[in-house]
């Protein structure tokens, strides 16, 4: 089945903002090289409560269009996403870790990755070009980010031009690349007709390499006027030889592919001083990558007659000797018998004259991957007709570790499930291991460690090897009082039924299969009943459940469904309201065997439920709330003056008739958080809050007499995602600068089963849920409540001292702020059983943020307490938190450190 990545999800989100595994090792966190924008005074409490965050594991679920090993080091590998971030490759868990959960709800641009590179020179830099959009819908520019600790902190250069993570072509590449001799030079090959740009100073600043001389001039569609299909592709790669250069000084020769069907293969050799067309080129098609293979000096192309990563019709794979100048076509498959485009390329550096690529755009009846280990002159293939239509594998492929890979199908031959891949842009041999092999697809990364199986004959196992990537865009959550704890609705791949968050489903939703799932709802009495929308390019676009998600069942629908829309269910299960695209709003009793149209609302309206009495359902379009209190069949309108334009989402408390919380708006007019007891009749704005886009409940504090609220809101000058205990008198932020995932704007719920979890949305990054260690409701500030004494001031008297050693680390720095990691270690014989670390601060610094631990300041005093997880340490462990601040005047770090008011070793 065809997996419609990306850029519809994306899309959606974009278009709203004009849309796992507890992560281990330093959070990540870049400032850009300019002093941060001032933070807006705020009594809200920031850090209250201590959040962990996971995803609920899906494991992938997007376009992975780019791998990158590192040349110098074993097992240093990145991976890239086209909306999701980019991911580091944690060898000892065999599973991925990801890079830029930092990135803000300003920025979102940025989780749209269109080239990495690593250094092969010093392991420890990697740089990522990100930008997500070169058109309208990414209000921000494009940026280089560069880090020189693989990742877990970054800076950043910004860009006058925009980048393209989710834009046509963007399989090809790599974009980016660092010059293996000297390292301080890089290049980066830009879209949208700005050319080639270079950096001298480890990409810190960039300037234009304007001897260049071809920008590039293929779009993918000339007629679009969006700016998305219509756009010059530009510059797609960057390749250096690196035999003509010593360690020191800048490689002489360079290769660099360009989007332009007659012109795409450019040489320098004189350092990037000058450029020439090179002569005998094939022609007619893009290089959507170009690799040396240093050992022969041949360069490889593989060529498409379009960009893809979707398209591609036709291709060829060529090889140039770059020390007699000759081209040969090696194509393993006559131009003739393609229907395909080639894109990923990767040369076997332990064996010479050994290379790999694919047909990226074989949608039908699969992907083909080629092989050869003569410089291309023969090639085998990873699966050949025996008589049609039959064919025979060269591997097996074993998808248990993530089952709905299978997408439940059962093809007739010559197609298979599950699928070997389809846009499979990047396939990447280990450098250092030529049994290892991993390469991206439109939904996962697959891999195999016995690749040099396919050489004599052996079966060749291919299996996932994409745990820790959670690329999902989420539309929709829900959190019932029993059954699965989790019900989804994503973009893509439609949704699952998580009955355990740290287990991958054993199946989407299916019957029907919904390309991208726009809604879901359950009956809040009566569980069982659940029902979803989406989008498919027929019908049906409506399932139904009676057992909580588990199986479903097609619906009928009306006349004219073009897309999902929204969709509700009466709170006893007793009937739906469909708000669909292409009709106006219906409803039904019973499964939707038949639709009836609704009066008094217009088409296009967001619908919800009432929680409690089934016969009452609401609306809202264009800054009028409207209410039925006969199921749905008419509408009246109640309250205006809501927000008029930007994306609106409401929810009414379960258990509570009438009682209705609406987020939503847009800067350019109303734009907040508004509640409504009665109805709808009227609504009152929140005072304390300046934006809000998304709005949930879930269990109540112990004590508490309302139910928790969360929203993924703009309070006190701050962007998070927060909760109230109180009924939003009081929030708590209770995520942090190292956990925002750019946009979180389409859904959230609580859990009403267990106080504090919070399941929250995003555009890329998955489903994340955030695990409260307060049992209490908190809502303190810890600015301002000094708490427990912790002990004599290390800095003024001399207790005893504890079994304990402690490292503080200043990870990264900028004008007025910083970040810091601390590693506490046990150096005794007994465990720890909890923990309280004191210390004072030798300048004016204060804590914003911290994560892994609470803390509370008094002036210079502070004192950070375990997160009651990471309590207990066993002697010889360590246990460590990180945090943001502030300095002003200096930024020295503390001399001296109490554990439980007994002094520590510093180290």
């Amino acid at each position: 089945m065809r997996l419609s990545t990306r850029p519809l999800a994306a899309l959606v989100a974009a278009l709203a903002l004009t849309a796992g595994l507890a992560i281990t090792g330093t959070p990540a966190v870049a400032r850009s090289d300019e002093a941060p924008a001032a933070t807006e005074a705020s009594d809200v409490s920031i850090a209250a409560d201590t959040y962990t965050w996971k995803n609920a594991r899906i494991d992938g679920g997007g376009f992975v269009p780019g791998i990158v090993f590192n040349r110098s080091e074993k097992n240093l590998a990145y991976a890239r996403t086209d909306i999701g971030g980019a991911y580091r490759w944690d060898q000892a868990g065999k599973r991925w870790t990801p890079l830029l959960d930092w990135v803000d709800w300003d920025r979102w641009g940025w989780t749209g990755v269109v080239s990495l590179a690593s250094d092969s020179a010093d392991p420890d830099n990697v740089y990522a070009a990100v930008g997500t959009y070169t058109n309208s819908w990414d209000p921000t520019t494009g940026a280089v980010l560069r880090s020189s600790d693989r990742g877990a902190s970054w800076k950043a250069a910004t860009l006058p031009f925009k980048l393209g993570g989710n834009m046509p072509g963007r399989g090809m590449g790599e974009r980016l690349a660092v010059d293996p001799n000297k390292n301080s030079v890089l290049y980066l090959g830009a879209p949208s007709g700005n050319g080639l740009w270079r950096s001298t100073d480890s990409g810190v600043t960039w300037s234009e390499v304007t001897a260049f001389p071809n920008p590039g001039n293929y779009a993918q569609d000339p007629t679009d006027t969006s700016g998305y299909g219509n756009d010059n592709q530009g510059i797609v790669w960057v390749t250096f030889d690196e035999r003509s250069g010593s360690a020191g000084g800048a490689t002489k020769d360079i290769y660099v592919g360009v989007a332009d069907k007659q012109n795409t293969v450019y040489r320098s050799t004189d350092g990037g001083t000058t450029w020439s067309r090179i002569a005998g080129q094939p022609t007619g098609y893009l290089a959507h990558k170009g690799v040396l293979d240093s050992a022969t000096g041949y360069l490889y192309l593989t060529l498409s007659d379009t960009g893809g990563p979707y398209d591609g019709g036709k291709g060829q794979i060529w090889r140039y000797d770059t020390g007699s100048g000759a081209w040969k076509d090696v194509s393993p498959v006559a131009e003739a018998d393609t229907f395909y485009g080639f894109g990923g390329l990767s040369v076997d550096r332990q064996k010479p004259g050994t290379l790999m690529a694919t047909a990226y755009s074989a949608w039908w009846p699969d992907t083909q991957i080629f092989r050869s280990t003569d410089s291309g002159a023969t090639w085998t293939q990873a699966w050949d007709y025996t008589s049609y239509p039959d064919r025979s594998n060269r591997y097996t492929l074993d998808v248990s570790s993530v089952p709905w890979l299978s997408w439940g199908a059962s093809p007739s031959p010559p197609e298979t499930a599950p699928k070997l891949g389809w846009m499979t842009e990047s396939l990447e041999i280990d450098p250092f291991d030529s049994d290892r092999m991993m390469y991206g697809t439109g939904a996962t990364v697959y891999g195999t460690e016995n690749l040099t199986a396919w050489d004599s004959g052996g079966g060749l196992r291919i299996t996932p090897m994409v745990r820790g990537i959670e690329e999902t865009a989420v539309n929709d959550l829900a959190s019932p009082p029993s059954g699965a704890p989790l019900l989804s609705a994503l973009g893509d791949i439609g949704g699952f039924r998580h009955t355990d968050l740290d287990a991958v489903p054993g199946m989407m939703f299916t019957s029907p299969n919904l390309d991208s799932t726009t809604s879901l709802d359950f009956a809040e009495t009566s569980p069982g009943t659940v029902v979803r929308v989406g989008n498919s390019d027929t019908a049906p676009h409506i399932g139904f459940s009676t057992d909580n998600g588990a199986n479903w069942f097609q619906g009928a629908e009306p006349s004219g469904v073009t897309g999902g829309g929204t969709v509700a269910a009466a709170a006893d299960g007793s009937g739906f309201v469909w708000s669909p695209e292409g009709a106006g709003v219906h409803h039904t009793t019973g499964y939707g065997s038949s639709w009836t149209a609704s009066t008094g609302i217009p088409a296009g309206a967001t619908v919800e439920s009432d929680r409690k009495n089934p016969k009452k359902f609401y609306g809202f379009a264009g800054g009028t709330f409207y209410v039925s209190t006969d199921g749905g069949a008419t509408f009246t309108a109640k309250a205006t003056g809501l927000p008029s334009e930007g994306n609106v989402r409401f929810q009414a408390l379960p258990g509570t008739e009438g009682d209705i919380w609406l987020a939503g708006g847009s800067a350019t007019g109303a734009y907040g958080l508004w509640r409504s007891t009665d109805s709808g009749a009227t609504f009152t704005k929140a005072a304390n809050v300046q934006q809000a886009d998304s709005v949930g409940f879930g269990k109540a504090a112990p004590g508490a007499s309302y139910q928790t609220v969360f929203v993924s809101a703009k309070i006190g000058g701050v962007r998070g995602i927060f909760r109230s205990t109180d009924a939003g008198a009081n929030w708590t932020r209770i995520n942090d600068d190292a956990h925002q995932w750019a946009w979180t704007g389409a859904a959230i719920t609580g859990d009403p089963r267990v106080y504090g979890r919070v399941y929250v949305s995003t555009n890329g990054r998955g489903i994340q849920v955030g695990e409260s260690s307060d049992t209490g409701g908190g809502g303190t500030d810890p600015g301002t409540d000094p708490g427990p004494d912790p002990g004599t001031d290390p800095g003024t008297e001399q207790p005893g001292s504890a079994a304990c050693a402690v490292t503080y680390t200043v990870t990264n720095e900028w004008p007025g702020g910083f970040q810091a990691d601390v590693t506490v270690t046990n150096t005794g014989d007994a465990a720890y059983d909890g923990w309280t670390l004191g210390w004072s601060f030798p300048g004016g610094q204060r804590i914003s943020q911290m994560w892994n631990a609470s803390y509370q300041q008094d002036g210079a005093r502070v004192t950070a307490t375990d997160a009651g997880w990471n309590g207990t340490v066993a002697p010889g462990s360590s246990a460590g938190f990180g945090f943001t601040g502030s300095w002003s005047g200096g930024n020295a770090e503390p001399s001296a450190f109490t554990l439980d008011g007994e002094v520590c070793t510093v180290g």
